[in-house]
């Protein structure tokens, strides 16, 4: 008589829970992913026209406007794909400006002498104390209707973090020994920076631009709930939860289509984000 042999019960628990961590950058990417193309594809194939009054206000869903009527009787389907093309280019050319302000800097700040090196981060500390809100309402408040005012308040805002975190990986790399070796057999400092500096900081540098994606998604969506940013009728996501949230109780979908979609693209980012830093954390142990 054979006896069947079965693994640990801890064992069995581990693989699965290795297989459900093996599975979350895949969901977190399609996520990502099906909700960046809505934005960015979503105009193309919108049904009706994103500022044309079609119905009444807050007409419940039915077979012509399949998520209703918004505040003004707009058709909510066609603002909701229309709504995040602004926001998602906004937000990331914040992050493409913050990120490259920050590498340049945090990446000068290790490179120069000790004191020209504190002098520069407390000029970018002098940045960081203030609230990111706040550079985002004074900047697009100033600049009424500007997007490219709104893409240098978030990279204003989100740049200091950045450059701290940049100059910390270049100052590690920099203090290692074949760093050190390079220059005192008297490479230059350019090639240095370009082989040795620069391809250890790129972990680093790209965790960080995924972390500083997610800030600059709130800055973007906050600032136009707040009414800030491009004006008029062109739809907005963040714009969209503030007009149609004092109809709740009549119509959920107007506000609850695009803030969702926000949440699901901050979440599915910042997943992605942190499973790349264990990532780059475990390469670098």
């Amino acid at each position: 008589m054979t006896t069947a042999l079965s693994p640990p019960r801890g064992r069995v628990r581990t693989v699965r829970a290795g297989a459900r961590r093996s599975r979350l950058p895949y969901l977190a990417g399609s996520g990502a992913l099906l909700v960046l193309l809505l934005a960015v594809l979503g105009p193309l194939v919108a049904p009706h026209s994103p500022t044309e009054q079609l119905a009444a206000p807050f007409r419940r869903p039915d077979g012509q406007f399949l998520l209703g009527t918004d505040v003004l009787g707009r058709d909510v389907v066609s603002r909701v794909l229309g709504g995040g093309r602004t926001i998602v280019l906004t937000a990331s050319a914040g992050t493409a400006v913050a990120g490259a302000v920050g590498l340049s800097a945090g990446v000068l700040a290790a490179l120069v002498s000790r004191t020209l090196s504190d002098l520069l981060i407390r000029c970018v500390d002098a940045f960081a104390v203030l609230p990111a809100l706040l550079v985002v309402l004074v900047l697009a408040a100033g600049f009424p209707g500007s997007a490219v005012a709104l893409v240098a308040a978030v990279a204003l805002a989100t740049a200091p973090s950045s450059t701290r975190v940049l100059r910390a990986a270049a100052d590690s790399v920099l203090g290692s020994g074949y760093v050190e070796a390079a220059l005192a057999r008297g490479d230059p400092r350019r090639a240095v920076l370009r082989h040795d500096v620069l391809p250890n900081i790129a972990g680093p540098a790209l965790t960080d631009t995924a972390l500083r994606l997610v800030a600059s998604l709130h800055l973007t969506a906050t600032a136009g709930f707040l009414g800030l940013g491009p004006g008029g009728a062109a739809p907005d996501w963040g714009r969209m939860v503030s007009e149609n949230l004092p109809g709740a109780t009549l119509a959920a979908a107007p506000f609850l289509a695009p803030a969702l979609l926000l949440v699901l693209l901050s979440v599915c980012v910042g997943l992605l984000a942190g499973r790349l830093a264990d990532t780059v954390g475990r390469d670098g142990a």
